[in-house]
């Protein structure tokens, strides 16, 4: 398969999903990484401009690690991601039909954050329209199918109840290592904010292991509307 997995920031997926990509491509599957922002305004320090740059590297190493593709919508930065802009909506849609996903994973709608509730109602319209050819966005043909998406867990699990989980036990430790690569964030977080990002990566991926009787896991809740629904299990 080919598995899509859209965050709003360059660190949001090794946050939420990364236990759940590293199985996936354990599994043989392919694995495409996009950032629906630059990440910009991500640091009390750095510049925007030089900010928007590291991360782009950051983001490029941790999916290196997974031998993963990376996809960013370009020139977006931290909260100018508007759900309902044409231009986003298009952008949006030809990195879809770029990727050509069997499934994606991507922020839940009733998130904590305005750039992740926008990326989630972006990719939901893009992952439909990206499947109607007489919607034009750039140079990538329509893709065949409406792809089922899975909602990834949000920060500390606020206001989430996952309906299906990934046992990450065995796939943790390229997850922290995925984190690492981010420095720019862990190390903002830690001195700002007096946040360990790592640990709370851990103990958030213990609990959602207590939930479903393994080590670590990671936690999803899948779209349920017509026509992506189906009988097979995509999770891993």
């Amino acid at each position: 398969m080919r598995v899509l997995a859209v965050g709003a920031h360059p660190d949001d997926l090794e946050i939420l999903c990364a236990g759940t990509l590293a199985r996936y491509r354990r599994d043989g599957h392919q694995i495409i990484m996009a950032h629906a922002c630059n990440g910009n305004c991500g640091h009390f320090i750095i510049p925007p401009d030089e900010l928007a740059a590291i991360r782009a590297k950051e983001a490029e190493a941790a999916a290196a690690l997974l031998d993963a593709e990376v996809l960013t919508l370009e020139g977006v930065g931290d909260g100018e991601l508007v759900a309902d802009d044409p231009a986003q909506r298009r952008a949006m849609v030809e990195l879809i039909r770029r990727a050509r996903p069997d499934v994606i994973i991507t922020h839940t709608p009733d998130d904590y954050m305005p750039d992740h509730v926008a990326t989630s109602q972006l990719v939901f319209f893009a992952s439909f329209f990206a499947s109607t050819p007489n919607y034009k966005t750039g140079t990538a043909p329509h893709h065949e199918a409406v792809p089922p998406i899975f909602y990834m867990d949000t920060l500390a699990g606020a206001n989430f109840l996952p309906e299906e989980y990934v046992d990450i036990t065995d796939t943790l430790e390229i997850k922290l290592k995925m984190l690492e690569c981010h420095q720019s964030q862990l190390v903002w977080l830690r001195e700002h904010d007096g946040i360990d990002m790592k640990e709370f990566v851990e103990v958030t991926a213990r609990f959602r292991g207590l939930q479903c009787g393994v080590r670590y896991a990671e936690g999803f809740r899948r779209l349920r509307t017509w026509p992506r629904a189906t009988t097979a299990r995509l999770l891993p």
